[in-house]
């Protein structure tokens, strides 16, 4: 099943969920800062916390990710300063509610949509950035090493890269009849003999808006030397989350496995929008995950 988070008619692009000390807080994207929510359970009333990171001369906070390590809390997110569009930030705080100070800037150039990870190889960064050379030119998916939680270690390693159709965000985007996709949103956890690398693909405002994922039978721990393997259905396009019956805008989503079940977190829209444009109408929203050999399956109603 599927369900909304109760957040008392708020919008919630980009949902990122963290749990610490027995509670959950969800983290989103907001105008003038990353705001955030929190809450004993997932289908509990989530209480708005207001923007717990932002720095002035900025604007647009996307799609934040947080982590804790060695007993600080480090947020990692993108924004818009000056000429600057959308690139990579990295705060930290005593607190999973900020404030979040010591801003450092992590790459100067377009970057999105972090997931900041620890395994027993240190600290490794998901993100997506843009690449023009190849056949099919657009926004991929990447991960850096970080020598520690502001340092990264430029290795910069494309992972995942558009194949499909559906993937596009624009066609003929630069009018020399090059179509533009789009892979975001990356997202990765490991489970028994297999590690899953999900993602967003396409454009937001498309019906091919999708959520689909990748994955390795790998125990390295190494994070920029795993090879992955894109989830397809004998090589045809196969989402794990796509438009239905009941919302449209799936995408971006992060995961929690909780009393040893998984659940996406993710965000959509509802097909009555009462005429708002689209970034007022993303709710943030749960659905059970089952997670087997390599294989993700959504449990739907």
């Amino acid at each position: 099943m599927k369900f909304k988070f109760d957040v008392q008619g708020r919008d919630q692009a980009d949902p990122f969920i963290f749990a610490d000390g027995g509670m959950y807080y969800l983290y989103v994207t907001g105008g003038d800062g990353v705001e955030a929510y929190e809450c004993e359970s997932l289908d509990g009333v989530w209480r708005y916390k207001g923007a717990v990171c932002s720095f002035e001369g900025c604007r647009n906070f996307w799609a934040p990710s947080i982590i804790k390590y060695e007993e600080m809390y480090y947020i990692y997110v993108s924004c818009d300063e000056g000429d600057k569009f959308e690139h990579m930030m990295v705060m930290s705080s005593r607190s999973p509610l900020g404030p979040f100070e010591n801003r450092k800037e992590l790459y100067d150039r377009f970057s999105i949509d972090s997931h900041i990870v620890q395994t027993s190889a240190g600290l490794f960064l998901f993100y997506a950035e843009d690449n023009k050379e190849g056949e099919r030119i657009g926004t991929r998916i990447y991960v850096d090493k970080m020598l520690d939680p502001y340092t990264p270690a430029g290795i910069c390693r494309e992972i995942l890269t558009p194949s499909f159709d559906e993937e596009i965000f624009q066609r003929n985007r630069f009018g020399d009849g090059r179509d533009w996709h789009t892979l975001e949103g990356a997202f990765w956890f490991r489970e028994g003999e297999y590690q899953y690398l999900m993602y967003s693909a396409g454009c937001y405002m498309n019906d091919t808006y999708h959520l689909g994922y990748a994955v390795a039978k790998s125990d390295e721990e190494d994070l920029t030397k795993v090879a992955w393997t894109k989830h397809t259905a004998d090589g045809k396009f196969d989402p794990v989350m796509i438009k239905n019956e009941y919302e449209e805008g799936t995408g971006h989503n992060s995961v929690i496995k909780i009393d040893g079940k998984y659940y996406v977190i993710y965000h959509a829209r509802d097909y009555e929008k009462d005429g708002n444009p689209y970034w007022q109408c993303r709710s943030g929203r749960w659905c059970p995950m089952q997670v087997k050999d390599g294989v993700l399956t959504l449990t739907h109603p």
